[in-house]
């Protein structure tokens, strides 16, 4: 333990083994040698013995206590310590009550022995989750005109400027390899051990390491928008957003404290008038106030949830805050986007057929022209299946068709380019194709000419997918897509998705994500899973909205709560367990927390009078502990 503390933590520590050495010695000659009975004035002098290690360990929890006193917000765990601390070392003044400054000086110690191992739980947790974030980079190697490289600050970077990494270096920013290949270090950012192989034309992102040979890299994006930025963000934001049950501590320990002090007081009053002695009420008041100090709660339920999103961050899951985990794990629908999501998204062109007369590369040429401005991966695949060069001059307006397609002039022809919505919008007569996959129909001046067949690839572990959310109780599984019927079947029957919905606009996408969630009625909550700029309106529509980090859009990631790193759905399997997990530890905490709590303080009720100072510190001091240990469990949820 002692190699992971802090400079303040160390000083703590020290203080406390002063403090635990004076006491213990204190202890013996008390309780072996009797020393303090032998000698005159010896109750006072066991006061001011027990006093120093008292004062040696919590000076600071008094001064705490007297600075929320002063600035009016008294009502905290330090004024619940020094007023039962104080009131144990002044039953001394009780002629009839048995001497309590070995407990008082115990309860302050413990206590403070109690926050050193929660400080260092804490820290060791944000350690944790440090280390594995540690991706920033330190500096970019940039190459000017004369080929001389120079080290600057990766913010420095302008987009389209060339930089090196060398191996062994990080890749300080995202774009495009121009020369070289080599083998890239994703754990990071993905957790994935297996180095992941890039060449020229291939794109990387910042925050991986470079293992083998050099990269020259035409950046693409500012350092303020690149993906270690983007993730350095999140991290950092996600404590903002907090769970309703996190929430609900907070708020109970403001209320919970002042009223603690008022029963207390009433304790110490009320009860001698129903028989008990005024030494065995104060007593009584002073247990029940040690007992109820709220640390176990307040210290254990927000580590939870923070070990939790760290234990998602080393599989390459990140999750925006402490309220996302909570709803994933009541997760009971789980909505998929097709294209991306389910399936790589590196479609092929297969078949171009064509009506009657008509050459297939006339097809693919004006096709290929008409998406020559789009990004899609459909659009992409229709431009590297066509064989001849883009004339870009012949290009003279483009008009994306959300849902449909695109309407394009080329060559002064009216081109248009999608799916059979957007031939039955247009008053266009279509022929369908026996082929399953995606039908990209193409009509010239109001004329269909043929359609382009286009096939995308299962992604390997879309079917382990499905099973493990099964596995783990997701009740139903539903793939919404734009894509044809026969293409959405197809896909269903192969992974065993419950339920599909096939040819939606994105606003279909979002109607169906409502009813999915209306159908809940409360019982559970309902994921959506996309890639695309598309999904951005039903990622937050959902209860919870997971997007693909590594092809997804900027706007899928900024609109989704969860975000994965690579672009493996297996992952939201892994996800759901950790977040399950740590909402069964924070429970855990609650009741069992507030349960012993509830059973000492019912002892420590004066007619009872079962309860001592000592069970008090196992209450208070114990408990903390014991929870503190349980929230930890949830960093190792992923293992």
């Amino acid at each position: 333990m002692s190699q992971g503390l802090t400079k303040k933590q160390r000083k703590k520590r020290n203080r406390i083994v002063v403090a635990l050495t004076i006491f213990l010695a204190l202890i013996a000659l008390d309780d072996v040698a009797n020393l303090f009975d032998k000698l005159p004035y010896g109750l006072w002098l066991e006061f001011g013995a027990f006093l120093v290690p008292y004062l040696i360990a919590g000076y600071d929890v008094l001064g705490k206590a007297w600075h929320g006193i002063t600035h009016k917000q008294p009502f905290d765990e330090n004024l619940l310590m020094a007023i039962a601390t104080i009131g144990a070392f002044a039953l001394v003044l009780f002629p009839e009550a048995e001497p309590h400054m070995a407990e008082g000086a115990a309860v302050m110690l413990f206590y403070q022995v109690g926050e050193l191992f929660e400080s260092y739980a804490t820290n060791k947790t944000r350690r944790s989750i440090s280390e594995m974030m540690d991706i920033a980079p330190d500096y970019a190697n940039v190459e000017s005109d004369n080929s001389k490289l120079t080290q600057v600050d990766p913010g420095q970077v302008k987009v389209g400027d060339i930089i090196v990494v060398k191996p062994g270096e990080r890749v300080p920013l995202d774009g495009v390899v121009i020369e070289g290949s080599s083998q890239l270090d994703t754990s990071a950012l993905t957790g994935e051990s297996v180095p992941r192989v890039v060449e020229k034309g291939g794109e990387v992102i910042s925050g991986c390491v470079n293992m083998t040979g050099v990269l020259r890299v035409r950046t693409t994006k500012p350092y303020g928008e690149s993906t270690v930025q983007r993730i350095l963000e999140l991290v950092e934001n996600a404590s903002e957003k907090k769970a309703r049950t996190e929430n609900f501590i907070s708020r109970f320990a403001r209320y919970y404290t002042p009223i603690v002090v008022g029963l207390a007081a009433l304790i110490a009053v009320v009860s001698p008038f129903f028989g008990s002695t005024l030494t065995a009420s104060v007593q009584g008041a002073l247990v029940f106030l040690v007992v109820s100090c709220p640390c176990a709660l307040v210290i254990s339920v927000p580590l939870s949830f923070f070990s939790g999103i760290g234990a998602a961050s080393r599989i390459g899951v990140l999750v925006k805050g402490s309220s996302y985990l909570e709803t994933l794990g009541a997760v009971d629908t789980v909505v998929f986007d097709k294209t991306g999501t389910l399936t790589n998204g590196s479609f092929n062109v297969v078949a171009v057929h064509t009506e009657a007369g008509i050459d297939p590369n006339l097809v693919l040429s004006y096709a290929a022209h008409a998406e020559a401005y789009s990004d899609h991966p459909i659009a992409l695949s229709v431009k590297e299946s066509y064989s001849g060069a883009i004339d870009q001059t012949q290009i003279a307006k483009v008009e994306e068709l959300s849902g449909k397609g695109v309407a394009a002039t080329v060559d002064t022809h009216e081109v248009l380019v999608g799916n059979d919505k957007l031939m039955k919008d247009s008053g266009i007569p279509f022929h369908d194709c026996e082929l399953v996959g995606t039908i990209l129909h193409v009509a010239l001046d109001g004329t269909y000419i043929g359609h382009i067949v286009i096939a995308d690839v299962i992604k390997d572990d879309a079917k382990t997918t499905i099973d493990a959310l099964h596995a783990a109780g997701v009740s139903k599984t539903v793939m919404l897509t734009g894509d044809r019927e026969e293409v959405a079947a197809a896909v269903a029957k192969e992974l065993g998705i419950d339920e599909y919905h096939a040819q939606l606009m994105p606003q279909d996408k979002v109607a169906n994500v409502e009813r999915l969630i209306t159908s809940e009625s409360g019982k559970g909550k309902v994921a959506f899973v996309g890639d695309g700029i598309n999904d951005a309106p039903v990622l937050m529509r959902a209860d919870i909205g997971i997007a693909m980090g590594a092809m997804g859009s900027d706007a899928a990631i900024e609109a989704a709560d969860i975000v994965l790193m690579d672009d493996k759905p297996s992952k939201i399997g892994d996800a759901i367990k950790i977040a399950r997990k740590t909402m069964r530890i924070v429970w855990q905490n609650i009741v069992f927390a507030i349960g012993v709590k509830i059973v000492i303080m019912i002892l420590a009720l004066p007619f009872i009078g079962i309860a001592t100072m000592w069970l008090a510190v196992f209450g208070d001091v114990g408990v903390s502990v014991l929870a503190i240990l349980n929230s930890m469990r949830a960093l190792k949820a992923s293992r």
